[in-house]
């Protein structure tokens, strides 16, 4: 019933409208009321958007492969030229909002030897946000280091040296392992290799990624091209002699700024929020060039329409999204977690919805993905079936995912209590194209380009009238009862969750529908042209509206947390996954096959995936710098990681008794039976958390219900 209601809402917006927060009656629709939606699609201009995306790549701090990093003069000079563009397609309000963060510029890297031909050849590097720099072209020794692993450099004296390394950091590690086990063997830098996971569009690929580690640990990037004719050219030592002109620089506690600027509205007191990021890597087009350009083609096609926001439209570039700050696992999403935590908390509460864009020029696959958080789902579904077609792009419609993550700066929003959305990251350009130099305007479509300035146009304007943020939580409740396995928990625990997640859908439903009748009827006053009984409305529901969004707060308080890989997932999933692995990694070692529980299990236990390959000091450095820091540098991480079962010395001891059919497990046993019972007794502390978590959000939407 509730999505229908939707559905039929928006349906009047796209016609007369109004949009998703309203119903069309038959006496409206004899009014005389003019079309904003219209007005909007027929002003909206893609090719401004696209020179102005194409006109980022300008700026840029290495000449050769581009880069507009955290705090780098490219990245002020473009917060500087976004500023004034604002300004000049009249957005008010115009600032620069300036933060502290962690600087990186990256000038160049260039590596030069001879071939196995003795023909002369200067590779170019990308970079990673650490520190090198040289004085012109220094001649180093460069040695084949395989994949960087402990293994692989044991026996090698890589001393002063360059080590290059192949490396899949979508499928074994990211680059701070190696580049921390090379530091610690005296390793000059990293040289690290792209084999597959990321870059595959072509061999001559760069790719680039955030560090997540100390700036002490140098890493550059090298294409598979570059790499086979240095590799051609080492001795029978695998190694060679080269020279390397570099200079990547990180700073501490620099400040760089997101740029805001305004459409004013009618109620001064609430706003919607539109975010993209302007840094980047290489020239960026997609990431984030694009989504900067689309944000503007929006703001200026709602300007140019001539559209009379009731709530304040903010649109906000954030600087530091790909990184900025040092050594810490969560250092990506600078920008907009300084914005909403520690510039302008005081948009919690005032915000009630974020629009997030990301890479939104592919016409890839044959359904657009809009990823939201869970309450916005059933309003964005309803909101989908408004948006207009554009011939040659997602002929199947438009896939909505569930819940924000990690990888872009909604998350960030999300958890500070700023419902939010993204346009979806889509895996097959995410390994291809994704942070590299072919990230550039070739993979432009101007269909999909259109068809994401309608959609999101309609979307702002559709929560730029909604009395009350259109937060449904029986999508989250849902996931969450999804989310339990009985083969894992106990009966008690079952029934217990399963008890309060009934309460709580109740009161989720009887919420929604309150929420629903009161926008329904602000859209029907604002379709009527009735203002004043619209304001009237609006007063009425303030309470309303900021009980919602603090209810939306305390979810994602209670009940969002993180893994190890910095995926979001419920409280009780940490222990329930171990315990699954836990169980059978034991049960594995009861019947002697120690292969199976190092093969199938024992790595999907919180992060002993690293104590594989990795040394004890790696492991327990990056282990630590996330249990042992402060949240200042954790950021948007802090608290979120539950724990971490320790399991390195059981996984070495099973590496050194594979094979041993005679092999003894009583020690590994031992541990295992003390980690199982470890996370039994979290598991049950997990689970009254959210029993407890839920009675009281059930005690917030009965309220809202009232």
């Amino acid at each position: 019933m509730k999505k229908r209601i939707v559905s039929a809402l928006l349906a009047g917006f796209l016609l007369i409208s109004a949009t998703a927060c309203g119903k069309q009656t038959a006496a409206d629709a004899a009014q005389p009321v003019a079309d904003p939606t219209q007005a909007y699609l027929d002003t909206v201009d893609v090719d401004y958007a696209y020179e102005l995306a194409l006109k980022l790549e300008d700026i840029r701090s290495n000449e050769t492969l581009g880069y507009r990093t955290a705090g780098s003069d490219a990245e002020l000079a473009t917060g500087d030229m976004l500023k004034a563009e604002m300004e000049r397609i009249g957005l008010q309000n115009v600032t620069k909002d300036a933060f502290t963060l962690d600087t990186w510029t990256f000038t160049k890297a260039q590596l030069g030897f001879e071939d196995s031909a003795g023909e002369a050849h200067v590779a170019e590097l990308g970079g990673y946000q650490t520190d090198f720099v040289t004085d012109g072209a220094e001649t180093f020794t460069v040695i084949d280091g395989g994949r960087g692993t402990e293994a692989d450099l044991a026996g090698l004296d890589v001393t002063g040296k360059l080590v290059l390394v192949n490396i899949n950091q979508r499928e074994d590690w990211w680059i701070n392992y190696p580049a921390y086990e090379a530091y610690l063997a005296g390793a000059a830098a990293v040289i690290a290799v792209q084999d597959g996971g990321y870059a595959e569009v072509s061999d001559d690929a760069l790719n680039e990624q955030d560090v997540c580690g100390p700036s002490y640990a140098p890493a550059f990037s090298m294409s598979r091209t570059d790499a086979e004719l240095l590799r051609a050219a080492m001795n029978e030592f695998g190694e060679a002699t080269v020279t390397l002109d570099a200079d990547s620089r990180v700073g501490m506690d620099g400040t760089s700024y997101n740029i805001v600027g305004t459409i004013p509205g009618r109620d001064t007191e609430s706003m919607v929020l539109m975010s993209a990021h302007y840094d980047s890597y290489f020239a960026g087009f997609q990431d984030d060039n694009a989504a900067i350009a689309l944000m503007m083609g929006i703001a200026k096609g709602l300007i140019d329409s001539g559209y009379q926001p009731e709530k304040t439209l903010v649109f906000c570039a954030m600087a530091a999204e790909e990184w900025g700050v040092s050594n810490t696992r969560y250092d990506w999403s600078t920008g907009a977690y300084n914005q909403i935590f520690r510039v302008h908390p005081e948009w919690v509460g005032k915000v009630i919805a974020d629009i997030n864009f990301e890479l939104p020029t592919m016409n890839e696959g044959t359904s657009d993905q809009i990823r939201t958080s869970y309450e916005l789902k059933t309003f964005v579904d309803g909101f989908k079936s408004a948006v207009p077609q554009v011939d040659g792009v997602f002929p199947d419609g438009i896939e909505i995912i569930v819940p924000t993550q990690t990888w872009s700066d909604d998350f960030s929003l999300s958890i500070a209590g700023v419902p939010s959305s993204v346009t979806a990251l889509r895996g097959g350009f995410a390994q291809t194209h994704y942070h590299s130099q072919f990230d550039n305007r070739d993979t432009y479509s101007r269909e999909a380009f259109l068809f994401h300035h309608n959609m999101y146009g309609l979307l702002m304007m559709a929560y730029d009238h909604c009395a009350v943020s259109p937060l449904d939580f029986s999508t989250r409740l849902s996931a969450l009862r999804d989310a339990m396995d009985d083969t894992v928990m106990t009966a008690e625990q079952v029934a217990a969750l399963n008890a309060a997640l009934d309460g709580a859908e109740a009161a989720a439903s009887a919420a929604w529908e309150k929420v629903s009748e009161v926008n329904a009827a602000y859209q029907k006053a604002l379709d009527a042209g009735d203002t004043a009984q619209a304001d009237a409305l609006l007063q009425e529901s303030r309470q309303l509206n900021a009980d919602v969004l603090a209810a939306f707060k305390f979810a994602e308080d209670s009940f969002v947390r993180l893994t190890w890989e910095d995926s979001s997932f419920f409280p009780h999933e940490h222990s329930q996954n171990n315990l699954t692995a836990l169980k059978s990694a034991a049960e594995a070692l009861k019947q002697g096959d120690s292969a199976a529980a190092l093969d199938n299990y024992l790595y999907l236990v919180d992060n002993n995936w690293y104590a594989y390959d990795w040394s004890r000091e790696t492991f327990t450095y990056f282990t630590d710098y996330v249990l042992n820091q402060s949240a200042d540098r954790l950021m948007w991480g802090a608290g979120r990681v539950q724990g971490h079962e320790d399991l390195f010395d059981v996984i070495r001891s099973l590496q050194e008794k594979r094979g041993d059919s005679g092999a003894d497990y009583t020690a590994e046993l031992a541990r295992l039976d003390q980690a199982i019972a470890t996370q039994t007794t979290m598991l049950n502390e997990q689970v009254s958390h959210e029993v407890s978590a839920l009675e009281e959000l059930t005690a917030r939407l009965t309220q809202i219900a009232a």
